[in-house]
């Protein structure tokens, strides 16, 4: 019996490992090619006009000038980091607010697309789960001054 947990007990690391491995590179990857996209243009598509609340939420980002490319170098910093697996655990954290508004604007806004925000959050949320040894000490109720 001690064995057949011990054989449960690692198999279950190893699948965690790998887990965190393809949620590592999918996002990094993700957030690397369609940040860079914003920048270099490389991928031929013409973005969707959105009618009413969405549209209008994606018309006030615009307008202020600052957002998308604040939004964007953060995700080609974070997908680059993600990538190279240094500061993997930040990089996620980084990430998780940007992949959570996608995926409450594509839910909640345009329903039609909302695989691409569960496509974001699914693997950010796994990366959470994957890296929460380093993120628990974030979770102290009353630090000592």
């Amino acid at each position: 019996m001690y064995l057949s947990n011990f054989g449960v007990y690692h198999f279950s690391i190893a699948l965690m490992k790998i887990t965190v491995l393809i949620s590592r590179l999918l996002l990094g990857a993700l957030y690397l090619v369609f940040g860079l996209d914003y920048f270099l243009h490389f991928i031929p598509y013409q973005p969707p006009l959105h009618p009413g609340a969405a549209g209008v939420f994606k018309a006030g980002l615009v307008a202020a000038g600052y957002f998308y490319p604040m939004q964007k170098t953060i995700q080609v910093l974070g997908g680059l980091s993600l990538l190279i697996n240094r500061y993997a655990p930040l990089s996620a954290v980084v990430l998780f607010p940007i992949s959570l508004n996608v995926f409450l604007f594509h839910t909640l806004l345009a329903p039609e697309a909302w695989q691409m925000g569960a496509i974001l959050l699914l693997p950010n949320l796994l990366l959470g789960w994957g890296y929460w040894k380093y993120y628990k000490s974030m979770f102290i109720q009353k630090a000592a001054a």
